[in-house]
This record gives C-alpha cells, sequence and structure tokens, in this order.
C-alpha cells in the first residue's frame, strides 16, 4: 500500500474543507449532483472519445498502481543477477537451466532463457530493449489518459458553471434566488478545477514515475544479462549494477 497517495488525496480533500470552513462556507455548498455529472461525466467520455478501446482499459487496470504499485526491489534483482554470473562462470550457461524456472518476472525469464540457449550478447540486448520500450509505451499511453482528464475537467467546469449561469438567468424576476444560483453555478469550475489538480494529473505523473521505475528495473535485467553473456567477472557486473541501485 502506497501510503503516500492515500495521505495526499486526504490532506487535499482536509485542506478543501478546511479552508471552506474557515472562509465561513459549509460543506453542503461544495456538494452539487449535476456539477459532478458533468465534469466527472463529459471528462470520461471526453477521454474516450481520444482513447483507443485497448489504452483506455489499460489506463483502468493501471489506476490501482497509484495505491498498491507493483514491487521494486533492486537490490535483490542486483543480487541475483550476480549470483547468476556465478553460477555460469563456474557450470557454464546449463547451469542456469535449474534457475530460469523459479524467476517470477516473464521479463526476466525470457532474458534467462535466451542466455541460455546461447544466443549472442547482441540479440538478447535488442530482444529485451525492444520487449521494454514496447511495454513502457504502451503503459504511458495509458498513463496519459489521465493526463487527457486533467485538460478536460477545467474545461467542463466552466461549462457547468455558464451552464447554470444560464439557468440562473432565466430566473431574474426573482431576485432572492440569483445570489444562491451564482453560488451553485460555480461549484462546477471548483470540480473541474480540483479535480484536474487534485487528482487526474497527479494520478497520471503517479503512474509515470512508477512506469519508469519498472523500466529501470529491467534496463539492471538487460545489463547484467548480457554482461554474463560475454562472460565479464561477477565483481565487475556487481560494481556496473550497484549504480542502478538506490
Amino acid at each position: 500500500m502506497d501510503f503516500l497517495s492515500v495521505f495526499g488525496i486526504l490532506l487535499a480533500i482536509a485542506a478543501i474543507v478546511i479552508g471552506q470552513h474557515l472562509e465561513g462556507g459549509n460543506l453542503g455548498m461544495l456538494v452539487n449532483g449535476p456539477a459532478i455529472l458533468i465534469v466527472v461525466g463529459g471528462s470520461i467520455g471526453a477521454t474516450m472519445l481520444q482513447s483507443p478501446l485497448p489504452v483506455f482499459m489499460r489506463s483502468l487496470n493501471l489506476l490501482k498502481w497509484i495505491f498498491v504499485p507493483p514491487p521494486r526491489e533492486f537490490a535483490k534483482t542486483k543480487s541475483e543477477l550476480v549470483r547468476w554470473s556465478r553460477i555460469a562462470r563456474k557450470d557454464g550457461l546449463l547451469g542456469l537451466e535449474n534457475v530460469v524456472k523459479k524467476v517470477a518476472s516473464d521479463y526476466t525469464r525470457k532474458g534467462l532463457q535466451l542466455l541460455i540457449d546461447g544466443n549472442d550478447p547482441e540479440v538478447i540486448r535488442e530482444t529485451l530493449e525492444h520487449d521494454a520500450a514496447t511495454r513502457e509505451s504502451r503503459d504511458m499511453q495509458a498513463a496519459r489518459v489521465y493526463d487527457g482528464m486533467g485538460g478536460y475537467a477545467p474545461t467542463l467546469g466552466i461549462l457547468g458553471a455558464v451552464i447554470g449561469l444560464i439557468h440562473v438567468m432565466s430566473n431574474l424576476a426573482d431576485p432572492a434566488l440569483l445570489g444562491q444560483g451564482i453560488a451553485v453555478a460555480f461549484v462546477a469550475t471548483i470540480y473541474g478545477v480540483g479535480l484536474a489538480n487534485l487528482m487526474f494529473l497527479p494520478a497520471g505523473n503517479k503512474l509515470k514515475a512508477i512506469i519508469r521505475e519498472e523500466t529501470r528495473e529491467q534496463e539492471m535485467v538487460i545489463i547484467g544479462l548480457v554482461a554474463i553473456a560475454e562472460g565479464e567477472n561477477p565483481r565487475v557486473i556487481e560494481s556496473r549494477l550497484q549504480g542502478l541501485v538506490y
């Protein structure tokens, strides 16, 4: 569980609610069903229009990473690669056959199998780099879906405010309703700006950071496996990989 994400969301909501209270308002003033429908529904609809179905569905699958990101154990990965290099140096590449079945990561397992099969180091590098680039491009596209929502939400907030003002203008004959109606109209703007800057854009940036971490881990795997294929000394491999651990 990423407690920083949970705490960040709670802090943002608390800041708005407390600020509203200190200004003399009440929480009920910020609750408006039509405004929520216009901003949230409109933003999602516009994003669905701009996104291919696989990309949009992938973005929904990635959403859980904001709160439960996939584990990244760089020190453990480095230790495993160094251990495999020692096995290969002692027993040859075929000595890794018993290791490959125990590897949980499909990406790392594929690289190990390429290594065991005796492929040229450049073939291993090119194959793994292509897989990593394809995965990163796919996931970055999905993360940018939330950037799109963050771009559309403020505009939809203004649209909701204009719709509300149109309704207010239709009640000009009753001045007592004007002040309350105008206040409600601008709630849509609050929703648009608030959701964009407190939810959608931060969510997209968080996902991008997690995706870059996965790329860094895969880069470590590439460097380690290629070095093993080239027969480098395990101590040299360990020193090279240490730079990617932080």
